[in-house]
């Protein structure tokens, strides 16, 4: 029923008669009842309405090194939720059976704001992450359930493509602790043709996120074989990190597996994740991680200034814990870059669906 609809922000009218979503950078025009390339926006009478507020996809609980976040209260756990849609048109989408989903809307569990931060505080979370899909196609549910997480001392994280407006971009991110920013690769020709994006406004994002916010920030690269994975990119992208981030923003490289329009390409060698790996320290970056393998080495937190390995893990469980509890190393007492407390024990590596709301 209308009354039920809510009401989104960052769009205007045009002169033409349509109305345009500002939301991210594709700029959606709209007819009458049209819906944007997202899916979950769309005009209702002269407004535009965000069809996916309060509808969620399903609810778990996973470690947050999951995130993938090695940096933000490692160990901990973290309530993770999506909605249906996307606005990028991944061929390699991992988790398309939700963001291409057109039929989410009918099918998923109906939870408001109060109700997502009164689970996780129940479930003892670190934080909830907006996930599985992106987050900014539903920012104003997102930034709402931020809201009154921080009301219980829940953090918001977000996991993203960072394919966001600068006026969305800028209320969205006044309400996260922390996100991964998926840098899917490091040409405008790989966006285009394979997400359907442009880098630029990716790149304006991570500058956004690490000078003008408090966000912890870290970097996520699924590397595809053929497509991204050249020595030349890795290390184009690895300095720009380093010139524009700094050498102390996480970077994860992570192993592409074979699905949705890309499933002839074959999955990801261990050995290109190791040679990005070491393009990237040498390129000064500190914190490089290699993930969905099992690599001891690439998963494990070094000192930058000694070497002394401080947070050992395989895949999501963490094997040894050395940090302080102010987040710094215990043999050189270098300060080691990211959100830190108490280590007592760790969530590990099982995921545990929930149910929330109806």
């Amino acid at each position: 029923m209308k009354e039920a609809l809510y009401p989104g922000r960052y769009w205007h009218s045009l002169g033409d008669g349509r109305i345009q979503c500002d939301l991210c950078p594709r700029y959606c025009r709209l007819h009458a009842d049209q819906r944007g390339a997202c899916f979950v926006r769309q005009r209702v009478d002269d407004q535009m309405i965000l069809t996916a507020y309060g509808r969620s996809s399903g609810f778990c609980i996973d470690p947050i090194e999951k995130k993938p976040l090695n940096h933000f209260y490692p160990g901990s756990s973290v309530l993770s939720f999506g909605t249906a849609g996307c606005n990028l048109t991944c061929k390699f989408c991992q988790n398309w059976d939700i963001s291409k989903s057109r039929e989410m809307e009918t099918l998923a569990a109906v939870a408001g704001p109060e109700a997502i931060a009164e689970a996780a505080a129940a479930y003892g979370c670190k934080s909830v992450a907006f996930t599985y899909n992106d987050p900014v196609i539903f920012a104003e549910y997102a930034m709402d359930v931020a809201d009154a997480c921080h009301e219980r001392g829940v953090k918001a994280v977000a996991v993203t493509a960072g394919y966001m407006g600068a006026e969305a971009r800028r209320d969205f991110y006044a309400k996260m602790d922390a996100a991964n920013v998926d840098l899917k690769a490091f040409t405008d020709e790989f966006y285009f043709k394979l997400a359907g994006a442009r880098l630029q406004p990716v790149l304006e994002t991570l500058e956004y996120l690490r000078h003008e916010t408090d966000v912890w920030l870290e970097i996520t690269t699924l590397l595809i074989p053929g497509k991204n994975d050249s020595d030349d990119e890795i290390r184009a992208e690895s300095r720009w990190i380093a010139k524009e981030l700094g050498g102390d923003v996480p970077l994860h490289f992570t192993a592409f597996h074979p699905d949705y329009k890309m499933s002839d390409v074959p999955p990801t060698p261990p050995a290109t994740l190791t040679r990005a790996r070491a393009i990237a320290l040498a390129e000064g970056l500190q914190y490089v991680y290699t993930g969905n393998v099992h690599d001891a080495e690439g998963a494990t937190t070094y000192c930058p200034a000694c070497h002394a390995p401080l947070i050992v893990r395989d895949w999501h469980a963490i094997e040894s814990y050395r940090l302080t509890q102010g987040g710094r190393c215990p043999d050189c007492s270098a300060p080691i870059a990211g959100r830190f407390e108490r280590f007592d024990r760790q969530f590990g590596r099982r995921r545990i669906p929930i149910r929330i709301g109806s």
